[in-house]
């Protein structure tokens, strides 16, 4: 299979496990919780490097899951006993908690290829140059396992949990009212986070990670008003953004991630023009009409 494929097939499962995760961001009014959570992590990484002395997949998952649970923690705590605003704690928790992830890569991992740009940015271009092998076996690109695995957990996740991420997602006192534990499953959701920030880190970087957090819900959220065909259609929009951005990055010679996003951004600017229920062009035909029956019957 030629490079272009696997290029394609790692942002769509990319795009695809951060669409699962990030349409109850988007509904539950956190989405800059996943930017957060993509800085935040860097510690956590860093750390389980210093205990494991490996890059191992495994290990960074740990790791960042656990700072992730933490982030979170900490700018609940800062909201509701620092008396600061939600934007306010999520500001002071991420910066300085990535602030402290680059002053531990500086300090401690310089003779290793461990660096905040290859988190931040990421190459999705070199990503078929690094294989898995059973044995003698070459399996492909290792990136594709270990983003299969993180979208299958994340399916899995959600499907288990559909129930109760709803109910949180739109009526966390309804919820506590039938014994559901919103804390309980809002940590569930920011640990999903986590783990599919740095499934993805190495592929695609933290800031193309928080674009398909954030914009292909967002996309779908403008489309239909159901949960069911949100969380599908946002996952359709991130394919669809990972195929166009490509063939935009290869017309243009331009960095394939930076299209993703673009192409991404594009799909939501037409959400937001011509959806059928929210788009922009739409409202405004359906105000022309009205003014139009109104002027015929005052006349």
């Amino acid at each position: 299979m030629s490079d272009g494929f696997w290029i394609v097939l790692i942002g769509a499962l990319v795009a695809g496990s951060c669409a699962l995760v990030g349409c109850f961001l988007v509904l539950r009014r956190q989405a800059l919780m996943g930017d957060a959570i993509s800085h935040a992590v860097l510690p956590g990484i860093v750390i389980a490097f210093l205990i494991t002395h490996s890059r191992n997949t495994l290990p960074m998952l740990i790791g960042a899951g656990a700072l992730g649970l933490f982030t979170a923690f900490l700018t609940s705590a800062l909201e509701r006993h620092g008396r600061l605003q939600a934007d306010a704690s999520l500001g002071v928790t991420f910066t300085w908690l990535f602030a402290l992830g680059v002053i531990l890569v500086s300090a401690f991992t310089g003779h290793v290829d461990l660096d905040a740009e290859c988190v931040l940015y990421g190459e999705i271009e070199y990503a078929p140059l690094y294989r898995a092998f059973w044995g003698e076996i070459d399996l492909g690109p290792r990136a594709f396992w270990v983003l299969l695995g993180v979208t299958l957990a994340n399916v899995l996740f959600v499907t288990l949990g559909y129930k109760q991420l709803k109910l949180c997602a739109f009526d966390p006192g309804l919820a506590a009212a039938v014994g559901i534990n919103a804390a309980l499953w809002h940590y569930l959701l920011m640990a999903f986070v986590s783990i599919t920030t740095v499934g993805a880190f190495e592929s695609v970087g933290a800031i193309l990670v928080v674009a398909l957090l954030i914009v292909p819900p967002n996309t779908a959220y403008l489309l239909t008003d159901r949960l069911w065909a949100m969380l599908t259609l946002s996952v359709i929009l991130g394919a669809l953004s990972s195929a166009g951005g490509y063939l935009l990055a290869s017309a243009l010679d331009s960095s394939t991630s930076a299209a993703i996003a673009v192409v991404s951004g594009m799909l939501f600017i037409l959400a937001a023009l011509f959806s059928p229920a929210h788009g922009a062009v739409p409202r405004y035909l359906r105000r022309r009409r009205l003014l139009a029956s109104a002027e015929a019957l005052a006349d």
